[in-house]
């Protein structure tokens, strides 16, 4: 069926004056300043870790179901990242569009003793740090990312996503990972296994951690337990949670030289994903200038500008369609 050039034209301006009157878009100044009180996170301890990437394997599994951070139709396995031909192992190097979590190592000089800056080691683990306000939230321009109100976790609508990668650009973190090499690209990042709630379960890196390095809790239980490791005293024997932070099953540890500093509990506002560590943040590859700032009011300033971008195009394009049909109806007659 033709269309008429009328009607195309009064559509175009009439949606481009929609866009521009309404003002509407799903992120703006009433994105939450102040940690929600049921909100759920995790608490990463570095001193804990030995790198066995339990997490990561368990994350993947965990993940590749209906309902998960890594699901797409059709899928029959997790995403792997081989990097063999034998395809023994999954190896990735970084966050992409198929790892959501990842273990990595520091080491300086001979990389003796665990935890120390100088001829040290450590572990780190990167994932989604669930922001209490999320820049990557206030900058989606169609709403597919989105804040739980109740859990605070940070989640993915993948139908509603254009593609445009605006969140990974606000992130301070540099998160949120694009599906480059796919034909339907999505946007991948942890969405703290919110699927698993329903059937009783929580994170699965903290499920499957065999150390408690990673333990799961309420956002307010999980400040307290840093608070309570930074107070112990080096070389001092104490118990650690596993899985959870009020686990009755714990683990009995000799307490190891803490940097006295909860990452994650000020950096751009606050988060959910709390760290600690024995070595200086910086040098685990966290950035250490994020300040304790509304990104959103920052992010907003250029995000409510899109329906205008959005509306002089539908405009100008149907300012072009009409000169040229005119033009094509003209030279046919």
């Amino acid at each position: 069926m033709d269309v008429n050039r009328r009607d195309f034209l009064k559509t175009a301006v009439a949606g481009g004056g929609l866009l521009l009157a309404s003002g509407a878009l799903p992120a703006s100044a009433s994105m939450p300043r102040e940690l929600p009180p049921e909100a759920v996170g995790i608490l990463y301890d570095a001193t804990l870790c030995i790198g066995c990437k339990s997490c990561m394997v368990n994350c993947k599994t965990a993940n590749s179901v209906p309902g998960g951070a890594l699901y797409s139709k059709g899928m029959k396995e997790p995403p792997y990242e081989f990097t063999e031909s034998e395809r023994i192992w999954d190896a990735p190097k970084d966050l992409s569009g198929k790892t959501l979590n990842i273990i990595k190592a520091y080491k300086n000089g001979t990389g003796e003793k665990k935890d120390s800056e100088v001829d040290g080691y450590s572990f780190l683990k990167q994932h989604c740090l669930h922001c209490i306000s999320p820049a990557c939230v206030s900058t989606c321009p169609v709403g597919a990312l989105k804040k739980d109100p109740v859990s605070g976790v940070v989640y993915y609508l993948e139908d509603r996503c254009i593609g445009c990668r605006y969140c990974l650009l606000a992130c301070p973190f540099r998160i949120p990972r694009y599906e480059w090499e796919s034909a339907s690209p999505q946007v991948r990042k942890c969405q703290l296994c919110r699927h698993r709630y329903q059937e009783g379960k929580y994170a699965a890196c903290c499920e499957f951690c065999p150390t408690g390095a990673s333990i799961f809790g309420k956002v307010l239980e999980l400040r307290k337990e840093a608070q309570r490791r930074l107070e112990l005293k080096q070389g001092s024997e104490s118990d650690f949670p596993l899985q959870t932070v009020d686990s009755t099953d714990k683990t009995t540890r000799t307490v190891s030289p803490y940097i006295k500093r909860v990452y994650g509990l000020t950096e751009a506002g606050g988060a959910q994903y709390l760290l600690l560590a024995g070595v200086p943040f910086e040098k685990l590859g966290f950035n250490k200038t994020i300040d304790d700032v509304f990104l959103p009011e920052l992010t907003w300033a250029y995000i409510s500008k899109i329906p205008a971008v959005i509306a002089a195009v539908l405009i100008g394009g149907a300012a072009t369609w009409a000169f040229t049909h005119r033009k094509d109806t003209n030279k046919g007659e």
